[in-house]
């Protein structure tokens, strides 16, 4: 079932460009996905159930206090890969096999498709979990632990509470965030030259004293799930301009620059596709000896360095970057937009909310039982005399059934955010982005 590391190869491996072997795996993951999820767990090479607790052991330092009890509690004990490797081949299911079981990953079915369906939102389905596959270079084993670890995360550190929660709601919990936002060292507007969203942060405006820790990584996430609906098909990636014109070591922050590697690398994989590092001064070349060795080859090799500000436009279209940048046409000053009165009075229906839901929850559930056909044509398990193709275009309509089903639901379990709140409205209620600029 594992597959040896293979390189994806350019223009394959996303929705509609599979090759044969890519479309086979990806049936794979779904497979093992709708086993752990039906059941709590699946028959699966012991090599995956080892490389799953060894990931586990050798992360314990890191990780939460829930998964630290668990680890306590022996879901990841040496000798778990031993005993369900013992209950499989009981079970007849034959040599080399394992039973893993969210129980050792510290996950229960009633939580497993829930957080799967939600880390999903507008996108296709597919896209969601192929990120994880080409991230792990098609090896199944590893593109499931890498994506079970980023649902736990995700479970660990409460991620639907920061997305669906106001800006006031968050101000209140996390001290300074308004202060973030007004500040403009962290923005989102327009896109790149291959059609990514464009993020700039301005370094220089950042302290890493004059705001608690657990706030940035609040914001981090908050922008991120904000940004991902702000994503475009087929554009899956974005573009990061790190600003360090006015950079001095009082602006240096490790600690942020490690959270950031880790939620691109790990929670929010192949969502990177471009890091700008622009007009960085002498004294930064000392702090990138001590950050590079951090990077994953994969980011870095996504890095580029801009020393003028004209240089940006190799990436960035002039029309599209702002004209504080010499060279840019966009005539944009980034201000935040606060709340308005009653934007988010749709989430008090709770009559309109609750029939939207069921309705969105009626096409994941399609899109299941079309995943499962699609899984099983040409086996001897199949129950349908449909052909492949047949399935395969009912399936890509459900999702995009799912997508407007999403959307039509969204302002009923989501805040309004400040790509809602621009005049006229970057973040359109269908799911489409209205980006403007003022050349």
């Amino acid at each position: 079932m594992a597959k040896g590391d293979i390189i994806t190869p350019p223009g394959t491996g996303h929705v509609n460009t599979l090759t044969p072997d890519q479309k086979k795996t990806l049936k794979e993951v779904w497979s093992i996905i709708f086993s752990i999820a039906d059941s709590g767990e699946a028959v699966v090479p012991s090599e995956m159930m080892q490389a799953i607790q060894s990931e586990a052991k050798s992360t314990a330092g890191a990780q939460t206090a829930t998964a630290q009890a668990a680890t306590k509690a022996g879901w990841f004990s040496s000798n778990k890969s031993a005993k369900a490797e013992a209950d499989a081949q009981a079970a007849g299911h034959g040599d080399g096999m394992a039973k893993i079981s969210l129980e050792d990953l510290g996950m229960s079915v009633e939580k497993l498709r829930p957080v799967l369906w939600d880390n999903v939102m507008g996108d296709h389905p597919d896209s969601l979990v192929l990120r994880f596959v080409r991230a792990r270079k098609w090896n199944v084993v590893n593109a499931l632990n890498m994506m079970f670890k980023a649902f736990k995360w995700r479970l660990d550190e409460d991620i639907p509470a920061v997305k669906y929660s106001t800006d006031g709601e968050l101000n209140a919990l996390y001290p300074k965030f308004f202060d973030q936002l007004e500040g403009g060292k962290f923005y989102i507007h327009g896109t790149d030259n291959d059609g990514r969203i464009v993020a700039y942060l301005n370094v220089r405006l950042h302290k890493p004293n004059d705001q608690p820790a657990k706030t940035l990584e609040k914001l981090t996430v908050y922008v991120m799930e904000a940004g991902r609906v702000l994503l475009q098909s087929p554009v899956e990636t974005v573009c990061l301009v790190f600003d360090l014109t006015g950079f001095s070591l009082s602006n240096m922050d490790f600690a942020m620059v490690k959270y950031l590697l880790q939620i691109f690398e790990a929670h929010y994989p192949e969502s990177l596709g471009r890091v700008l590092i622009h007009g960085a001064p002498f004294v930064f070349w000392g702090v990138w000896k001590v950050i590079q060795p951090w990077l994953d080859p994969v980011v870095a090799a996504k890095i580029s360095f801009t020393r003028a500000d004209q240089d940006l436009l190799q990436y960035i279209p002039a029309k599209h970057l702002p004209d504080r940048f010499k060279g840019g046409l966009d005539h944009y000053t980034y201000s935040y937009p606060h709340a308005q009165p009653n934007e988010n009075q749709c989430m008090a229906d709770t009559e309109t909310k609750e029939r939207l839901v069921a309705e969105w929850k009626a096409v994941f559930w399609k899109f299941e039982e079309l995943t499962r056909e699609w899984i099983k044509v040409g086996t001897p398990e199949a129950t349908s005399s449909r052909t492949e193709e047949e399935i395969e275009k009912e399936r890509g309509q459900t999702a995009k059934d799912l997508r407007v089903a999403f959307f039509k639901m969204d302002p009923y379990i989501r805040a309004r955010n400040m790509f809602h709140r621009t005049s006229p409205p970057v973040a359109q209620n269908d799911g489409t982005v209205n980006w403007v600029y003022n050349n």
